[in-house]
């Protein structure tokens, strides 16, 4: 139903701007007739206006990909640096909660597992609304801050780097990925989250290490143990699905002599606050110093040059 209700609201913006493309001929052979200056007047706003329309519409262009429209799952790990890591990565963590109550998605916390000091050693969101997973796919990747710490004495200038993981939310039946009970470890904790009604004192958190890829999954968000080992296994799937995946566009890449490959050093963006104010991003070169507002979750000029740069 979501994907007809997007559907239909396509096809009718375009007919829509087809109309008035029509009307505004029409109104231009008045003006010609009449020399009506008020005529020309109204043109013009609605000339503006269209511009406008075929803007949002060159965007809407862009969520082509076949989980453009699906809601996403989120992870944040803070990679090298210690605490400054955790916080930085406890930042972005802030940042995305912000940009999506910015755009009224309902997000809910997977996992939550807070730093030693300060900060959080890892956390996992759902992310839920139409486009969610379309704006956030070119989040992926290496986020990297260079600031003076607010976590040793000498207030030195350091640099820490985060991971930030993005899933479209695949529906089970639509995973064709099946896991082995023999390839998995799955063990019980207490759930470490900020708190909240949600949050129990026993053992129902449950982490999942899936022993052929290494990959570990954990949930904390529901109420009872089965609730999170059924989500817990769900987001592995969606995680083993999302490699093949990536395995496969990186073949095609290969056959079309486009394949970079991805390292871990690469960082995606730059966030820095100190010697100077900026925020750049080194896949679409677009740049800011407003560092305030973007750690606000003012991100959509970043997400809207991506999905322009690199289109499905």
């Amino acid at each position: 139903m979501r994907e007809l209700v997007a559907l239909r609201q396509s096809v009718e913006g375009y007919n829509s701007l087809e109309r008035r493309r029509l009307d505004a001929a029409a109104m231009v052979e008045l003006i010609e007739e009449s020399d009506d200056a008020s005529l020309a007047d109204e043109l013009g706003t609605e000339i503006t206006s269209m511009e406008q329309s075929i803007d949002q519409q060159e965007l809407d262009l862009m969520f082509s990909g076949s989980h453009d429209h699906r809601d996403a799952i989120m992870t944040i790990q803070p990679g090298a640096g210690g605490t400054d890591a955790q916080d930085w990565a406890q930042m972005l963590y802030r940042m995305y909660l912000r940009w999506a109550e910015q755009h009224e998605y309902k997000v809910s916390e997977i996992d939550y597992t807070p730093g030693d000091e300060a900060g959080i050693k890892n956390a996992t969101l759902s992310i839920q609304g139409d486009r969610a997973y379309g704006y956030l796919r070119g989040e992926k990747g290496i986020h990297r801050l260079v600031r003076l710490s607010p976590f040793n004495s000498g207030s030195t200038r350091e640099t820490s780097f985060a991971r930030v993981e993005v899933y479209p939310d695949v529906q089970d039946d639509e995973i064709n990925i099946e896991i082995n009970p023999r390839d998995m470890e799955i063990e019980t904790y207490k759930s470490q989250g900020a708190g909240g009604q949600n949050v129990q004192k026993n053992e129902t958190a449950v982490r999942i290490r899936h022993i052929p890829s290494g990959l570990i999954v954990t949930c904390q968000d529901q109420r009872s143990m089965r609730q999170n080992r059924e989500r817990a296994l769900h987001i592995l799937k969606v995680r083993l699905q999302e490699i093949e995946e990536r395995k496969r566009d990186a073949e095609l890449r290969k056959l079309k002599g486009e394949f970079v490959e991805a390292e871990f050093g690469n960082q995606i963006r730059n966030y820095v606050l100190h010697p100077y104010q900026l925020v750049k991003d080194t896949r679409t070169g677009l740049e800011t110093s407003n560092t305030s507002g973007v750690l606000d979750g003012n991100l959509d000029p970043f997400m809207e040059a991506y999905l322009k740069e690199y289109k499905p």
